[in-house]
C-alpha cells in the first residue's frame, strides 16, 4: 500500500506550483481530483502546445496520476458540489491570488466549519505583510528571494537560473507542511491552514548566502570568492559564476568538442583527499607535495592556475570519457547533460528517473518520473486526465444519481 493512499485531496490549482504539489502527493498515493473550469481547464492545457488540439506537454508533465473534475464553482449548483467534495476530502491545495478564495464564498473560516479535519494548503508570492496580496512568477521570485543577486558573473548583470526553483520548489515545500498538518491530524483531530510562500522558499535555498552576507557584515573578507577577496569595498554576497564558493574549489572546465557543442564541460571539484590522483591525471605529480598547492586558502588562491591545467587535460575528452575517467579514481565531477542527453540517457530510464507514458490522444511519451524513492508502496506513474474526464466517476462516488449528472452537465456546471 503506497504511504499516502486513502487521503483524498481536492487540487483547485493551476500553472506550475499548486500542481507540482499536488502530483506529488499524487505519486505518493493520494487520490487527487483536480477541479477545473468546465470547457477550458487549466490554461496550461493550451499553453506552448507542440500538437494542435492536444494537451500540451506543459499540462501533462504536471499532472500525473490525478482525476479530473470539470466544476463551476461560482454557480449555486457548482458550490454545492464544492462543499461536498470539501465534506469528503482530507486537503484542499489552491494558489488563487489572495482573496479569490473568500469571494467564491469559501474562505478558511468557511472551509473549516464545513469539515474540520480538512487541511487548507496554500501557495503565495509574498509571506503575510505589505505584499502578499501581490502576484508572483517564477523569475521575479528569484529575483525578490535573493538568488539572482548571486547568480552569473561579477560586474555582468545579475541571472535568474532555468531551474524553477520558486514555482516547484515551493509546490514540493507546501508537500511538506501538508504531510506534517495531517500528520497532526492525528494527534488534534483539526484541520489546519498552510501556507508556503515563493520568497519564503527562494531564501530558503540560499540560506548560505545570509550566512556569507552575515560573514561580511562582521568584518570577514570572504577568501573563497574571488571578487570579495580582492574587492574589500564589497558589502554584499558577490556574484562567482560557475566556481564553488569554498575551499573545496571546483569549476566547469572545456571537453572535446567544446567549440560547436555549447555542452560539452564537465563540472570538476578539488577535495583534498584526491589532491594526489588529479595531479597525476593531468600531469603534474610536482604539485602534490608542493606547500604553494596545500589545501585551504593556498590551494584556493591558485585555483584558476589548477583549473587551466584539468581543462588542459580534459579538452582532450568527450565529456563522458573525461567523467569516466575522473569518477573511477572517485574525482567528485559531471557532465554537463543537455536535455538530450538526460531524456537519451538509459541508466536514467532504468532507474524510472526518466519513464514513459501512454496518452489517447498524444500516445506514448516520456516524462521525469518521481524524485521520492520508497522501499514501500511505490506507485505507478500514470498519465494526466482528459478534462471533465472524470466527472460521472468522482459525482456518484459523492452521492449523486445519474439523471442528476445528466442535468448537471446540460446546465454547464459540469
Amino acid at each position: 500500500m503506497a504511504s499516502l493512499t486513502g487521503i483524498k485531496i481536492i487540487d483547485f490549482t493551476h500553472v506550475q506550483a499548486g500542481p507540482t504539489c499536488t502530483q506529488q502527493l499524487a505519486w505518493l498515493g493520494a487520490d487527487v481530483i483536480k477541479v477545473e473550469p468546465p470547457g477550458k481547464g487549466d490554461i496550461t492545457r493550451s499553453q506552448l502546445r507542440d500538437r494542435p488540439e492536444v494537451d500540451s506537454l506543459y499540462f501533462t508533465m504536471l499532472n500525473h496520476n490525478k482525476r479530473s473534475l470539470t466544476l463551476d464553482v461560482k454557480t449555486i449548483k457548482g458550490k454545492e458540489i464544492f462543499s461536498e467534495l470539501i465534506k469528503n476530502s482530507d486537503v484542499l491545495v489552491e494558489n488563487f491570488a489572495d482573496g479569490v478564495l473568500e469571494r467564491l464564498g469559501f474562505g478558511w473560516d468557511i472551509i473549516h466549519a464545513i469539515n474540520p479535519r480538512l487541511v487548507l494548503a496554500s501557495i503565495k508570492g509574498f509571506p503575510p505583510g505589505p505584499h502578499q496580496d501581490v502576484k508572483l512568477f517564477e523569475n521575479i521570485a528569484q529575483c525578490v528571494g535573493g538568488s539572482a543577486s548571486t547568480t552569473g558573473h561579477m560586474h555582468e548583470p545579475p541571472m535568474t537560473t532555468s531551474a524553477q526553483i520558486g514555482d516547484i520548489g515551493t509546490g514540493m515545500q507546501l508537500a511538506l507542511g501538508i504531510v506534517s498538518a495531517l500528520f497532526q491530524r492525528h494527534t488534534t483531530g483539526q484541520g489546519q491552514h498552510v501556507i508556503a510562500s515563493m520568497q519564503d522558499t527562494v531564501m530558503n535555498f540560499l540560506r548560505i548566502k545570509l550566512r556569507d552576507q552575515l560573514r561580511i557584515d562582521a568584518g570577514v573578507a570572504l577568501k573563497e570568492y574571488a571578487a570579495a577577496a580582492s574587492d574589500q569595498s564589497i558589502d554584499t554576497v558577490p556574484r562567482t559564476g560557475n566556481a564553488h564558493r569554498s575551499f573545496q574549489p571546483g569549476k566547469v572546465v572545456k571537453c572535446k568538442g567544446w567549440q560547436t557543442d555549447p555542452n560539452s564541460y564537465i563540472y570538476v571539484q578539488i577535495i583534498n583527499s584526491i589532491w594526489p590522483t588529479i595531479c597525476k591525471i593531468i600531469g603534474k605529480e610536482h604539485w602534490i607535495l608542493d606547500p604553494s598547492f596545500a589545501e585551504g586558502e593556498p590551494r584556493y588562491s591558485r585555483a584558476q592556475e589548477i583549473f587551466d591545467a584539468i581543462e588542459s587535460w580534459s579538452v582532450q575528452h568527450d565529456k563522458f570519457e573525461a567523467w569516466q575517467e575522473l569518477k573511477q579514481n572517485k574525482i567528485p565531477s559531471g557532465p554537463v547533460m543537455s536535455w538530450r542527453d538526460i531524456s537519451n540517457a538509459q541508466w536514467l530510464k532504468d532507474s524510472q528517473s526518466i519513464v514513459t507514458v501512454s496518452h489517447p490522444v498524444r500516445g506514448d511519451h516520456i516524462t521525469v518520473g518521481n524524485p521520492v524513492r520508497m522501499s514501500e508502496g511505490t506507485v505507478d506513474i500514470s498519465r494526466a486526465p482528459l478534462l471533465g474526464e472524470h466527472c460521472s466517476e468522482i459525482l456518484l462516488e459523492l452521492g449523486y444519481q445519474p439523471r442528476e449528472i445528466e442535468l448537471l452537465k446540460m446546465d454547464g456546471v459540469i
